[in-house]
This record gives C-alpha cells, sequence and structure tokens, in this order.
C-alpha cells in the first residue's frame, strides 16, 4: 500500500452484506516444505514457503480477495464495526485493493469507494481509484474533488518504504500517520472513523491526544491476520466530534 512510501480483516460480519470468513487459522492445512534451489536466496525460499503455509494467503485466493491484508479490515470491522451499507469511504494506501474489495461489500452498492495509491491498482468496478502519491501537494484537493463532499470513514493503510535506519523509519511513519489524520479532519462527517497502520509503540503521544479530543472513542487493534512478528497495529478512532483543525 504505497503513498510517496508504500501504504497497503474473522468473525463474520455481524449480519452485514459479505465474505463468510472461516477460522483460517485452525490448523487443518498441510504443511508445505519448500526445497532451496539453485540460485534462489535462502531468504526467498523462506518467504515462498511463508506464503504457501499462510492460511489467509489460501483464504484471500479462495475468496478472490487481493491478498491477506482484506482479512485485517474484516477482523478490524468486525470488532469495531465502523463500515455500514451506504456509506462514503476514502482509502489512503489502497494498493493491491484487497481493502476496498472488502469496503465495497460491507458498504454495499449504495456506498461509494475513493482510494488513492503511488502504486498503479488494477481497476475494481464501482471504485474510484487514483494513482497519486498522497504526500504531493495537489493530492488533498484531488481527493476532495473525487469524494464531492464528506466522507464516512477514513482507512489509511500506508506505511513508508524503509532505509534501516530506524529512526528515520519511525519519523516518516509518524509523519504519514499525522497527514492521513489531519486530511481525515478536514473531510470527514460528524460521527465518522478513521483508522490508520501505525507499528510498535502505537500511535504517538501528541497524536493521540489530538485523537482522543476529535474522536469519542479512541483504541489500538492488532487483528490477527497481521502476522506476529510484525511491528504493525491499528489506530481506531470512532465518532468524530465534528470539529475542523
Amino acid at each position: 500500500m504505497a503513498s510517496g512510501v508504500k501504504g497497503g480483516g474473522g468473525k463474520k460480519g455481524k449480519g452485514k452484506k459479505g465474505a463468510s470468513v472461516r477460522n483460517v487459522t485452525d490448523g487443518r492445512q498441510p504443511r508445505v516444505r519448500v526445497k532451496t534451489a539453485k540460485r534462489r536466496k535462502t531468504s526467498s525460499t523462506r518467504w515462498l514457503e511463508r506464503q504457501l503455509n499462510d492460511p489467509y494467503v489460501a483464504e484471500a485466493r479462495r475468496l478472490g480477495y487481493r491478498g491477506r491484508a482484506a482479512f485485517k479490515l474484516i477482523e478490524i470491522d468486525d470488532k469495531y464495526d465502523f463500515l455500514q451499507p451506504g456509506q462514503t469511504v476514502l482509502d489512503l494506501g489502497c494498493a493491491p485493493g484487497g481493502w476496498v474489495q472488502v469496503t465495497q461489500e460491507r458498504i454495499g452498492e449504495k456506498g461509494a469507494v475513493v482510494g488513492i495509491d503511488l502504486l498503479e491498482v488494477e481497476p475494481i468496478a464501482g471504485a474510484t481509484l487514483i494513482q497519486k502519491d498522497f504526500m504531493d501537494d495537489d493530492a488533498p484537493d484531488l481527493l476532495k474533488s473525487a469524494l464531492g463532499g464528506p466522507v464516512d470513514v477514513v482507512l489509511s493503510d500506508m506505511a513508508p518504504w524503509t532505509t534501516g535506519h530506524a529512526p528515520t523509519d519511525h519519523l516518516r511513519i509518524i509523519g504519514l500517520v499525522e497527514a492521513a489524520a489531519y486530511f481525515a479532519a478536514e473531510v470527514l462527517k460528524p460521527g465518522g472513523s478513521f483508522i490508520a497502520k501505525v507499528f510498535s509503540g502505537g500511535t504517538e503521544q501528541n497524536l493521540l491526544n489530538q485523537l482522543k479530543r476529535d474522536y469519542q472513542k479512541v483504541a489500538h487493534f492488532k487483528p490477527p491476520a497481521s502476522r506476529k512478528e510484525s511491528a504493525e497495529m491499528y489506530v481506531v478512532a470512532i465518532g468524530f466530534r465534528g470539529e475542523r483543525p
């Protein structure tokens, strides 16, 4: 899920229109072992083996989702119940499109989804997808024009391209989340929701304090579909108070 940088759910969906997700971690999938081949790095072999043995990857393929990340949104929404029929939703860092697919299932044909990503995303019927860096100066106006008015939910699965230098990477991550939160405050309807990827340590205190002032409920959540070794988690802010920055 890219945006200048790179961007990106379970229980059943509480009666919502959408996929019925079985227990994808029930352990019934036989383990596949991959032999190291000539010209293939050991790290590549490990990645391939992990993909072949990841139940979420198999379930995404079965249900037609564009990647396992779709289950992260399913699980977040199953817990916090912010996606509803007829809503308008903005997806920041939407590539490859799994979150758009899940959102469409849950908001139905009367809803609308606009997504943006630095990477090209294959078209999804009924969704407006923009290939652009969210951090570009003209991106906010472009998105507002595409949205045509206030939105109910802002999703952000954006994450920066990492440099390997922890302090630099941390600053980039925080900058993205802050930019997404600020834009959400410009476009959300009163009562709306903001969900964004953050990393180990959660949301920076200054931003967390701001979210708690702007929203009725703020929580951190690591969905089961997020790999255990991953530092990612999500901040979930629900009930926008309607105050503009």
